[in-house]
């Protein structure tokens, strides 16, 4: 077995190889059998559910919980470096060197002789380079579409609107956000129609085109339609545990009250905020 390397835990210049070390160490063969264990498909749930930790921590403005769970995110990526090496993949250098140069080429503005004047122009340059990158790392035979690199995987709503980013680069799209309100009513309307048919296979395909048609719409007015949707979840979240609350402290229960009881006591809690 290899003999550990002893790092100087005060000294913060040497974080990363004393972090890079502990996980080696973790996966060793006398190391710990939950790490021994684990492999690149395995540990998905783990690296998903620290990004929404993360993403979670950011917008509490909590900024020591958003150092540590920032700190579990970036344990995902040296955990996959780590596997990756013992297979003789890649390592965490790799990783490092590959988004280093990623970095130097898509920013030619800042490292080479292009100029770009405003944000715009940046992602304008950063998408042009990126699809010549696709094209020429592909097969021929397939040409790029304006959709490639939105994953699969990604979470719906995120994966409309950088979808409809995208075909909005090369003109799919409204110009205004007026324009969207007319789809988003269309699509309710064919959700309406669906429900009175009975159908639910044409119920649930046209709640997914209203959700799309209103991801467009979130769009064209600048907000985030995920952390809209965020934000709406905590806020009902919020009301709902008011209302449990008020009822406790009134000796009743939610279970059993009518809804006319519920909803007066969600206005009062909504009015109070």
């Amino acid at each position: 077995m290899p003999t550990p390397v002893a790092y100087d835990e005060t000294d913060p210049k040497l974080a990363l190889p004393r972090l890079r070390e502990i996980v080696r160490r973790l996966r060793a063969p006398d190391g710990c059998p939950w790490d021994i264990e684990q492999t690149h498909e395995s540990l998905i749930p783990n690296l998903l559910e620290e990004a929404y930790e993360a993403a979670d921590a950011i917008r509490s403005g909590d900024r020591p919980h958003m150092c540590e769970e920032l700190g579990d995110l970036m344990l995902q990526a040296v955990m996959h470096a780590q596997i990756a090496s013992e297979a003789g993949d890649f390592d965490l250098d790799d990783v490092a060197s590959g988004i280093a140069d990623k970095l130097v080429r898509r920013h030619p503005h800042v490292f080479g002789d292009s100029d770009a004047a405003d944000t715009e122009a940046v992602l304008a340059q950063w998408d042009e380079i990126k699809l010549s990158e696709k094209a020429a790392a592909g097969d021929a035979a397939v040409p790029p579409s304006a959709l490639d690199g939105v994953p699969v995987g990604m979470p719906a709503l995120m994966r409309a609107k950088e979808m409809q980013k995208k075909a909005a680069k090369i003109g799919f799209d409204w110009d205004l956000p007026e324009q969207v309100l007319p789809k988003v009513r269309e699509e309710l309307d064919e959700v309406t129609a669906a429900m009175s048919e009975g159908n639910p296979g044409a119920i649930a395909d046209e709640i997914g085109d209203l959700l799309f048609a209103v991801v467009n719409l979130s769009r064209k007015l600048k907000v985030d339609p995920e952390a809209a949707l965020a934000d709406a979840n905590a806020k009902f979240a919020r009301r709902f545990c008011g209302v449990e609350r008020h009822f406790a402290a009134n000796g009743k229960q939610l279970a059993g009250s009518t809804l006319a009881e519920m909803d007066a006591a969600w206005d009062s809690i909504k009015a109070s905020e």
